[in-house]
C-alpha cells in the first residue's frame, strides 16, 4: 500500500509500511525507536538507532519509513537479486513563501569498516538504488559513523534525558514568548532573566527541556553551553 503526504509536502507517493520485517538476530542489536510518541520505527543496528535519533530530533523531518522498498538489481555475475535499503526520510516543506520541498532521501546505513571492505561487491546494488530513487523523485545516500555520530548526536543524546521532565507549562510559555519577542537569546541570558539566584539550577533543566521538546531550537551541530543561542522554531 502507498499513501500521499499531507499539505506540507509535494505530491510524492510513498510506502505506508515496511516491505520487510526485520527479524530478531542474536548477532546484531535490533529494536524499535518511539517516533515522537506516535509510532515506532524499527532498526537493525546501534548505528541505525543513532541515525533515527538524529532524524527524530530534526524539525525538518516529517517521518522516517523503515525498510521502505525493494530494489531489483543484477549482481556482478549477472544473477538477478533484490535489495532493501534501510530507511526513507521524508521532509517537511519549509515556511518560506516559496515553500521549498527537499526530496525524500533513501538511506543505507553502513559502518565505514563494512562498506570499505565490501564496496566492490555492493556497488551494483547501490547503483541500482540510486537509479530507483531518481525514478521516484528521491535521492539515495550511504551514511556511516562520520555522518551520524557527530557533535549533533552527542547533543541530542544529552537532551533526551530532559524530554519527559515536568516543569510549569505557564513558565515555559513565558520563556518561549520572551524568546519570540527578542528573536533569539543566549542560554545564559535566559537563565539570568527568568531564573535568577537560587532558581538557576531549576532553570538550567527547564531551558534544556524546552529545547528537548522542540519548543526552542538551536544549532544542534555546535557544543551546548551558556553561549548557545536559542530561538523559537517556526512550528512552535
Amino acid at each position: 500500500m502507498e499513501h500521499q503526504l499531507g499539505p506540507n509536502s509535494c505530491d510524492y507517493t510513498l510506502p505506508s509500511k515496511p516491505v520487510r520485517v526485520i527479524p530478531r538476530n542474536r548477532r546484531s542489536v535490533t529494536g524499535f525507536l518511539s517516533w515522537r510518541g506516535q509510532q515506532s520505527v524499527q532498526y537493525e543496528s546501534p548505528l541505525e538507532r543513532d541515525f533515527l535519533v538524529r532524524q527524530e530530533f530534526s524539525l525538518a523531518v516529517a517521518q522516517v519509513i523503515s525498510q521502505p522498498c525493494v530494489v531489483p538489481f543484477a549482481t556482478r555475475s549477472g544473477r538477478a537479486s533484490q535489495y532493501t535499503p534501510d530507511f526513507l526520510v521524508v521532509y517537511r516543506a519549509d515556511s518560506s513563501p516559496l515553500k521549498f520541498q527537499r526530496r525524500p532521501m533513501l538511506v543505507e546505513v553502513k559502518p565505514e569498516a563494512e562498506w570499505r571492505e565490501h564496496w566492490r561487491e555492493w556497488l551494483t546494488k547501490w547503483k541500482a538504488a540510486r537509479r530507483y530513487a531518481a525514478s521516484q523523485g528521491w535521492i539515495f545516500r550511504i551514511l556511516d559513523e562520520s555522518r551520524i555520530r557527530t557533535q549533533a548526536l552527542s547533543n541530542i543524546e544529552f537532551l533526551r534525558r530532559y524530554r519527559n521532565s515536568a516543569y510549569s507549562i505557564e513558565e515555559g510559555d513565558w520563556i518561549v514568548n520572551s524568546v519570540r519577542e527578542m528573536g533569539a537569546a543566549s542560554f545564559d541570558y535566559l537563565l539570568a532573566k527568568h531564573f535568577p539566584g537560587i532558581y538557576a539550577a531549576e532553570g538550567i533543566g527547564h531551558l534544556w527541556s524546552l529545547l528537548a521538546s522542540r519548543r526552542l531550537d538551536c544549532d544542534i551541530c555546535l557544543p551546548l553551553n551558556g553561549e548557545t543561542e536559542l530561538w523559537v522554531p517556526d512550528e512552535a
